[in-house]
């Protein structure tokens, strides 16, 4: 609205507080009379209240009086059959006196079921009960028609008039036996009056009748003041005569007028907007999005944002858009936008799509840049960015102790740059190779950058006016390149240079000018700090790995179990926690292990330290693979438990293990997991297996029992341990991998264990895995059958020398006799010991392989330990002779006992050579078994 126009309407308006203001009684009575619409429309109202409450009294009474009669005929009929067919009524009609009978049971079922009367007859028509005693014994009245069906035994119901008013009877025959007709039971009920059902209902109609009344007349009188509110009060010609004002003068200036409601919908356009939007002629009422704008104009009226002279374009003008909110305090809210033609404004508008463009630069930028926390992804974005947007050609050089994830310190010109991201030139550039090492003469810009901290700007290279001394060759050759203005921006970030940006245009693009410097410092100083979060993670990752890879075996032992190769690479993520360890036990047997700890970073190292240190110490014990994990889940479980559960980020719980022993004299392997993978078999004739084994939950999280899994195991079988890491993290995908598992195992089931873990690598690790890989892969051996030996031996001291001698001769004959005095020695202390104090069966194994193994076990479950000897005693020496010349010795439990076992080493010195004296026997003593 127009200045003009609001100073006519004030001078329109009447003074003082509008009439819709006041309550007068000649008001409400203007209103009632119907001189206004709105009272028109409540004496419509009125007299439409006024019919439907006639026809509703109508259809009331006829529903009240035919649902009246209804219910006595139903009634009447029930309570004739119901009597007639009680038992006792019909033997009783045959009966002398059955009055006296029937009489009382007639007046209880007439009081019981609410009916006038209940009349019993005979078969002449003759009462024998009644209501009234004296016209007992007397005829039956009524109509003769009905009174001949009574008598014919005809189930009746009838309504007439009697002298007490509107009546049903009904009445039912009495059979005897056979069907015999003995009389008839006859019902009458009297017809209630349905002035009773309407007295009822007729208050609450009348109710609902007046209050719709008193809705509709508050309803119109709030209609009336709205109606007064919303159009000032001004009179019918008032309002007509400001409209054709305004209408005059919307579409007589020069300017584009556009009137929207709130949600976005046209109300008003004047004929200049129509001309500058080239709008359609009927397009009143529809959405912004339905009037064919430009998408940015289409979105700047939908927004109903405040706006000021904002220039857009709109086909081959410029218009300056201006838009207000037209909502006051209490009315609806909506904008009213007028339009400019501006196109004179060409160059503010060139210069605004350039700033536009520049925003949306900074703003993908912003998105993309340090999306991975890698040095060269993040490097790669910024080339990615500005190339061809900003710059033609894009190097990103980092110092080189950045690569290493240091902070460098100054000078930097003294660094190494190492060319870490390129883009804009094809790869294999002689002038820019990625990953090589930048190298500038002392007065090229990019180590001016670099001293002073600042970006320097070469707008024309060929301009040699402005080339350093010593920077001729230089600019010559990137010249002959097609390099032609250069902007170089150090990487700066907390103070810190960590390497330099270089933005180049070439001979096909305009110079960089004083602007864009500003646009090259943004986008810089958004990338250093994502460089220097990549820095940080870097060294991060790296302490983790090393971490991780000294808390692994260096060197996998040697044993005569398994040919073994293993593989671990850590997750560039640095997710995840994968282990591995080989164990050598008693008897040639060898323990598999491979695990995967939870959590990320240093914490799920730490609980890989942990997890296979338990491993180690539990693997000590000599325990099957189902008791190493129980425990193992226990010491998780207390762990977690230590912590609190204020410590949910740090648990441990959830990290998985999978533990198998594999015993070459027998080619048995017994296998146990919790939550970790199933192992893949890899036969000698090319077949692969995955082999059923139960799954226990992962450490710390159940409390169910780990089972176990046994199979045998031909000579060259390959048992491959892997981590989730190795195969695809999706459902799918897994699928995917195991079947490629399978086929690079089946093509070639010869190679050794090192190929079988490079061809794995190589063919089934995703691209990006999303944990740790942990890959143990073992060649199982056979201990040859000639290298064993076995005895039985007699629970008596005086077998123990033949059978240490024939030991010696056995000894010898597998070409130890180095090695046959210090056996005879271990044999016989361990067979004597078993004797006196074990219980039988005692059996003695000798295994030969990289060491001189011998077994002796007996039927108890108590071990012996060592302790210090007094002088005095006589034995109890014999366990300190065993520790002296064996490698190592131990006890192991097994189901019917135990093994006492000792490792004799076949090509050192025993370590007891020169401590065989009395002065050293004299130290030690063995404990009661």
């Amino acid at each position: 609205m127009t200045a003009a126009a609001r100073k006519a309407w004030r001078r329109r308006r009447p003074s003082g507080p509008p009439a819709l203001h006041t309550s007068s009684p000649r008001r409400r009575a203007s209103l009632l009379r119907g001189s206004s619409v709105a009272g028109q429309v409540f004496v419509l109202e009125f007299l439409l209240v006024v019919a439907l409450v006639a026809i509703a009294v109508v259809a009331m009474v006829l529903s009240a009086r035919t649902q009246v009669t209804a219910d006595a005929r139903h009634r009447a009929r029930a309570v004739a059959a119901a009597f007639a067919q009680s038992p006792g009524v019909a033997e009783a009609m045959t009966r002398g006196n059955p009055t006296a009978v029937l009489q009382p049971r007639a007046e209880a079922a007439r009081k019981t079921s609410g009916v006038d009367s209940v009349v019993v007859f005979n078969t002449r028509g003759i009462r024998l009960t009644h209501p009234q005693p004296e016209l007992i014994g007397k005829r039956i009245v009524g109509p003769a028609a009905q009174i001949r069906k009574e008598l014919a035994g005809q189930p009746i119901t009838e309504t007439f008039h009697a002298s007490q008013g509107r009546s049903v009877i009904s009445a039912f025959p009495v059979t005897g036996p056979g069907g015999k007709f003995l009389g008839g039971v006859s019902v009458g009920v009297k017809i209630k009056s349905v002035n009773s059902e309407v007295d009822q209902r007729l208050p609450v109609l009348l109710g609902a009748a007046g209050g719709t009344l008193v809705v509709a007349a508050g309803g119109t009188t709030l209609v009336s003041r709205r109606v007064r509110r919303q159009t000032h009060g001004l009179a019918p010609a008032e309002m007509t005569r400001m409209y054709e004002h305004h209408d005059a003068v919307l579409h007589a200036v020069r300017e584009g007028v556009l009137i929207l409601d709130g949600d976005g919908r046209l109300l008003l356009v004047n004929d200049e907007a129509r001309r500058l939007l080239q709008l359609a002629p009927d397009i009143e009422r529809r959405h912004v999005s339905e009037l064919g704008l430009e998408p940015h104009l289409e979105k700047l009226l939908a927004s109903g944002r405040t706006v000021s002279d904002e220039v857009h374009p709109s086909g081959t003008r410029l218009l300056a858009v201006n838009i207000r909110s037209t909502g006051d305090a209490g009315t609806p809210t909506g904008t009213v936008a007028t339009l400019r033609d501006t196109t004179e404004l060409r160059v503010v508008a060139g210069r605004a799509e350039v700033a536009r463009e520049r925003l949306e630069l900074l703003y993908d930028a912003g998105v993309r840049i340090g999306s991975t926390l890698e040095l060269t992804g993040t490097a790669e974005a910024l080339a990615e960015v500005a190339v061809p947007r900003f710059a033609d050609v894009v190097t990103v050089e980092l110092l080189d102790p950045v690569e290493r994830g240091e902070e460098p310190s100054p000078p930097h010109e003294a660094e190494v740059l190492r060319r870490t991201a390129v883009g804009g030139v094809p790869e294999g550039h002689p002038l820019f190779r990625q990953g090589e090492q930048a190298t500038y003469a002392p007065s090229a810009p990019q180590l001016q950058a670099l001293r002073t901290g600042q970006a320097v700007l070469r707008t024309d290279l060929s301009d040699t006016s402005g080339w350093p001394a010593g920077y001729g060759p230089e600019a010559l050759r990137l010249l002959d390149h097609g390099m032609r203005s250069l902007i170089t921006v150090p990487l700066r970030y907390r103070g810190v240079t960590l390497g330099l940006a270089n933005f180049w245009r070439t001979r096909r693009s305009e110079l960089f000018e004083d602007d864009d410097v500003a646009i090259a410092g943004e986008l810089a100083a958004r990338t250093a700090v994502c460089v220097d979060n990549a820095r940080r993670f870097t060294r991060e990752h790296a302490m983790v790995v090393t971490l991780r890879r000294n808390l692994l075996p260096y060197d996998l032992p040697e044993q005569d179990a398994v040919e073994v190769a293993s593989r671990y690479l850590p997750a560039q993520a640095g997710g995840g926690g994968g282990w591995f360890d080989v164990i050598p036990l008693p008897g040639a047997r060898v323990a598999l292990v491979v695990g995967s700890a939870v959590g990320q970073g240093l914490h799920a190292t730490a609980t890989m330290g942990r997890l296979r240190t338990a491993v180690q110490n539990f693997s000590a014990l000599d325990l099957p693979p189902d008791e190493v994990l129980s425990l193992l889940d226990e010491l998780v479980t207390r762990v977690d438990l230590e912590r609190g559960p204020s410590a949910d980020s740090s648990s441990i719980a959830g990290s998985t293990c999978l533990y198998a022993i594999y015993d070459p004299v027998a080619g048995h392997c017994t296998v146990a997991r919790a939550g970790h993978p199933a192992p893949a078999l890899l036969g000698p004739d090319g077949t692969v297996d995955i082999p059923e084994v139960p799954l226990g939950p992962p450490l710390g999280k159940g409390r169910e029992p780990v089972e176990t899994a046994e199979f045998s195991l031909p000579d060259a079988t390959s048992l491959i341990l892997h981590t989730h890491g190795l195969l695809a993290h999706d459902d799918q995908d897994r699928d995917t991998s195991l079947r490629t598992l399978r086929h690079v195992l089946a093509t070639a089931p010869d190679r050794s264990p090192e190929e079988t873990c490079r061809s794995l690598l190589d063919n089934v690790l995703p691209p990006r895995p999303a944990d740790d890989v942990a890959l143990l892969v073992a060649r199982t051996r056979l201990l040859d059958p000639k290298h064993v030996a076995e005895w039985e031996v007699p629970f008596d001291p005086a077998a123990v020398a033949p059978l240490r001698a024939e030991c010696g001769r056995h000894i010898e004959a597998w070409g130890l006799e180095e090695a046959a005095f210090n056996a005879e020695l271990i044999i016989s202390e361990l067979i004597t010991n078993a004797i006196r104090y074990g219980v039988p069966p005692v059996r003695l194994r000798l295994l030969h392989g990289r060491t001189l193994i011998c077994e002796v076990s007996d039927g108890s479950s108590t071990a012996p330990h060592l302790r210090r000897a007094r002088t005095t005693d006589e034995g109890g020496r014999g366990l300190f002779l065993v520790s002296q010349f064996a490698q190592r010795w131990g006890t192991r439990y097994t189901t019917r006992g135990k093994v006492i076992w000792a490792e004799q080493a076949l090509h050192d010195t025993p370590a007891g050579d020169d401590a065989t004296g009395d002065s050293l026997l004299g130290q030690w003593d063995v404990a009661d078994w």
